[in-house]
């Protein structure tokens, strides 16, 4: 089907007060790239930083790629029934849960670090951001997961369906993250 430039014009002109879930409700039923590209600038940067907050940099990076390739691949199955970003969320989220699997790295769904960042030297002396980052990163798994997606504004239901868990179990690892966290900072707190 080919479009008319002013149609094509007429056509788009307006999807920048559309919100993601017309945009990825439109992007399914047409498969136009335009609109896979909004999607991508309105969702790809979050996406990524849920991701390497999860991951190593290389990883986050892939599963962000592959994410929205399954996007492209499972448009289809796009229902209108929540956030367009719970999706893609939780479509990311299964990607990296397998390649976890995959490389022998996720074992335990409810205790692990997916990585471990070295110990620092007592003598050396870090700015509060890298001091949360390693604080964040010494999570286990299933707890910095929760309190990264909280981060990015989503509700207890949203979490709970990202993750496939109930909503008492998303609560409870949130307040054991902030336990987790608080405990790790506590010396920056009292300064």
């Amino acid at each position: 089907m080919s479009l008319s430039l002013k149609t094509w014009i007429f056509r788009y002109s307006n999807t920048t007060s559309w919100s993601n879930e017309e945009l990825m409700l439109s992007y399914a039923a047409c498969g136009d790239q335009l609109l896979l590209s909004k999607l991508y600038d309105a969702c790809g940067n979050d996406l990524y930083h849920f991701l390497l907050t999860l991951s190593e940099p290389t990883v986050a990076k892939d599963i962000s790629q592959l994410t929205w390739l399954k996007v492209m691949e499972k448009k289809h199955l796009y229902r209108d029934s929540g956030m367009f970003k719970a999706w893609l969320f939780t479509l990311a989220r299964n990607l990296l849960i397998d390649e976890y699997r995959r490389n022998q790295k996720f074992v335990d769904n409810s205790e692990i670090n997916t990585f471990v960042t070295p110990e620092l030297d007592n003598g050396q002396t870090q700015d509060r951001l890298q001091r949360f980052n390693l604080a964040l990163a010494n999570l286990p798994f299933v707890q910095r997961e929760a309190f990264c997606l909280q981060q990015e504004m989503f509700s207890l239901e949203d979490i709970a369906a990202i993750t496939h868990n109930n909503v008492e179990t998303v609560k409870s690892r949130l307040r054991y993250a902030k336990d987790n966290l608080r405990e790790q900072l506590q010396d920056m707190v009292e300064e």
